[in-house]
């Protein structure tokens, strides 16, 4: 009869594996490898960003330098070392005062047609002035000086005026001054003046210088 209890068979022992504890041994091992990496790789990146840091401070500084007006001369505008011209306010340079010289006065033209009469032409002699020689023809200092508007001042026997008269009288068989003077409705004294006489006389064929009766 055969054992109430079987006798248990021979059970082939259990071997014992190793894998497990290898693997896992590999995994630490590749966690710490990549751990150990990004450790490396961020020390990297922060060591090449400080760089990066000091490298922008350092090109705005040269910047700042290189960008200082470089002035040549005085009142030109700033221009910087690249050749560039410098935005801004420029000082300008106060315009020095220029000393005005006095104008000369326009002496207006007169016509000798608008006086009327005959024109004759006068030498100038020592101590003689516009004012002297228009009273002499009983005229304006400022129609004489209309008349020569060119002549801008008189020198002895060098200047010749262009004045106007009422006539030019030739004189004939008895012809006195006095009749002279009242034949044009003149003084005696003025005919005398016009032609430079001292006295009462005059010569057959003389030719006499008649004033305006008025002054003109």
């Amino acid at each position: 009869m055969e054992d109430e209890f079987p006798k248990k068979r021979n059970i082939r022992p259990t071997e014992k594996s190793n894998l497990p504890i290898v693997t896992l041994l590999v995994l630490v091992l590749l966690v710490l490898a990549m751990l150990y990496v990004g450790y490396e790789y961020i020390s990297d990146s922060s060591s090449n960003s400080e760089e990066l840091t000091s490298v922008v401070v350092d090109s705005t500084l040269e910047e700042s330098v290189v960008g200082e007006p470089i002035r040549d001369t005085p009142g030109a505008e700033p221009v910087t070392a690249t050749g560039d011209v410098k935005s801004g306010p420029i000082k300008e340079e106060e315009p020095k005062p220029v000393k005005e010289e006095p104008k000369k006065e326009d002496k207006p033209a007169i016509s000798a047609s608008s006086l009327g009469g005959e024109s004759i032409t006068h030498s100038v002699q020592g101590g003689e002035t516009f004012s002297s020689i228009a009273s002499r023809y009983n005229l304006k200092t400022e129609t004489l000086q209309g008349l020569n508007s060119s002549v801008s001042d008189v020198k002895s026997g060098v200047t010749k005026l262009k004045v106007q008269v009422q006539t030019v009288h030739t004189v004939g068989p008895g012809d006195v001054l006095r009749v002279v003077a009242g034949k044009y409705g003149v003084t005696k004294e003025a005919i005398m003046k016009a032609n430079g006489k001292t006295r009462d006389f005059s010569e057959r064929g003389e030719k006499l210088i008649i004033p305006f009766a008025s002054k003109k």
